[in-house]
């Protein structure tokens, strides 16, 4: 049994010329847990529909092993959320295979077009090129930060064709400094706000919820309905689950990131 940690969104993703390019927000407590048994054909239980019988044939195939196995995949969120349920399940059922590490993310791309850094063991201490599948620079990881969670709106899977993102080279260049937490969460806000207001959805309330909750700051999936107000560790209020549930959202839960003080 493996298990592999999603994300929440992103702190910062948008376009750098023709790249698209992220700092994911790592989620160390939801995600994806699979196994694999030894047998004659390909059997896949993935009742969520995270991966599906022909895709999965493809990824073992790309990553050099045999189409064939009693495959076990279940997600703590729904797919297409922004949460990285998709990628960290072919990650979590490449290692229960025993796939070579080196594969795997390749492997990922192959059969996605678009894929998280959730292989990689500090992803959210890079720039990462999801359509590329590879580490744009090396970054400072973020600084420790608790993230009350939800999502609000449907799903909406990645279209790895889809580039309509704004341009974040300031963004970039100020994560690259290394922010602190009060600076982190307003460019997490800035890259949350320009997506918004290109790409959509109308009537998103997270941004309102900053100053009622007394947050730092939102980020957001920027596909995807997962939505997160970032607080100094041990700042969310006690009625913070209920005041996003009673806004709309579902599946609300707190959780910590990053570990730079």
């Amino acid at each position: 049994m493996v298990w592999v940690a999603g994300h929440f969104g992103e702190w910062v993703q948008g376009c750098l010329g023709e790249n698209v390019a992220l700092v994911t927000l790592a989620c160390p407590t939801r995600g994806v847990e699979a196994s694999w048994q030894e047998a004659h054909h390909l059997v896949l239980d993935d009742r969520a529909g995270l991966v599906g019988p022909e895709r999965a044939g493809a990824f073992l195939a790309a990553l050099g092993l045999s189409e064939r196995g009693l495959v076990r995949i279940a997600p703590d969120l729904p797919a297409g959320v922004g949460a990285g349920m998709s990628t960290a399940a072919l990650v979590a059922v490449a290692r229960a295979a025993g796939a070579a590490e080196d594969r795997i993310a390749m492997a990922c791309l192959a059969v996605e077009g678009a894929v998280d850094p959730v292989m990689l063991p500090v992803p959210d201490a890079i720039l990462w090129a999801p359509r590329e599948a590879v580490t744009l620079a090396r970054m400072s990881p973020p600084p420790r930060a608790d993230i009350l969670g939800g999502l609000w709106g449907p799903p909406m899977p990645t279209d790895p064709r889809d580039t309509a993102f704004p341009e974040v080279h300031d963004l970039v260049a100020a994560w690259a400094a290394g922010p602190d937490l009060p600076q982190a969460a307003r460019l997490a806000s800035l890259s949350a706000a320009r997506t918004t207001a290109l790409r959509g959805p109308e009537g998103d309330p997270t941004a309102d919820l900053v100053g009622r909750l007394g947050a730092l700051g939102w980020a957001r999936a920027h596909t995807g309905s997962a939505r997160a107000l970032i607080f100094p560790p041990g700042a969310i209020p006690a009625n913070g689950e209920t005041v996003l549930r009673e806004a709309g959202y579902d599946h609300v839960f707190r959780f910590r990131t990053g570990c730079r003080p």
